[in-house]
């Protein structure tokens, strides 16, 4: 694969062979965003589970405490007392069945669907559509529930999931490189924090395989896994 000019000169502040602290690793993240625009800085977590069993899945959602930096538009189907409560804690479109006739036509334009459960008769029918995107309403996300406002409020305050993918890694956005190593590391442990959490009793063996973090356009930046989170050891 052959990367572009600012790429390989961003590579050549990393050390491929270290495994950094992970103040270390984020500032040299955010140092490699050489880009025109705010690059994300995103999280790689590879996990000693295994995807295919039901027992070892690893999914969940967490409240970044300094959002992601990025404007998030909230659909949300609801209807009666519960749409309106969706309105006003912000959400950006709220409807019923019109609303799933929308998507249904090919509207896309949110980054996070919430339901209340009394809709998911209706939503169901949008999984092929929002499944594929990671957009399908989940229990297990927080994302179907009787108190929509609240799930509207925590999505627009930076409210990410976490799932694992068939590879046993996880990815996730953590901030933009301008929020400053600082602000990137408290969301960082508390998205690893969760994580670890969330470690199923099944799993077997090291836990935290690998961590890397990375800016949209620059060079992975490996981070001890034995030294992740807030409590800085990972079992």
């Amino acid at each position: 694969m052959k990367h572009g000019k600012k790429y390989v000169e961003s590579a050549k502040l990393v050390d491929r062979a270290n495994l950094y602290e992970t103040a270390e690793a984020l500032e040299l993240a955010a140092k490699t965003a050489t880009a025109k625009f705010d690059e994300t800085i995103e999280v790689h977590v590879r996990l000693g589970v295994d995807s295919r069993h039901a027992d070892q899945q690893v999914r969940g959602a967490v409240v970044l405490p300094n959002g992601t930096g990025k404007d998030v538009r909230v659909a949300v189907f609801a209807k009666g007392d519960l749409a309106k409560a969706a309105e006003e804690a912000g959400a950006d479109i709220v409807g019923d069945a019109d609303l799933v006739q929308k998507i249904q036509g090919g509207w896309m334009e949110f980054d996070v669907a919430i339901a209340s459960p009394d809709m998911m008769g209706f939503v169901g029918r949008l999984g092929k559509v929002l499944g594929p995107r990671g957009l399908m309403p989940s229990p297990k996300a927080g994302t179907v529930t009787m108190d929509v406002a609240k799930a509207v409020v925590e999505a627009k305050a930076g409210k990410i999931e976490y799932r694992l993918d068939k590879s046993n890694i996880i990815h996730c956005p953590i901030g933009k490189a301008s929020f400053g190593t600082e602000k990137l590391q408290e969301n960082f442990n508390a998205l690893l924090d969760a994580i670890i959490k969330a470690k199923p009793a099944a799993a077997k063996g090291q836990y935290i395989r690998s961590c890397t973090v990375a800016s949209t356009m620059g060079p992975g930046v490996r981070i001890n896994p034995n030294r992740v989170g807030s409590g800085a050891v990972a079992e």
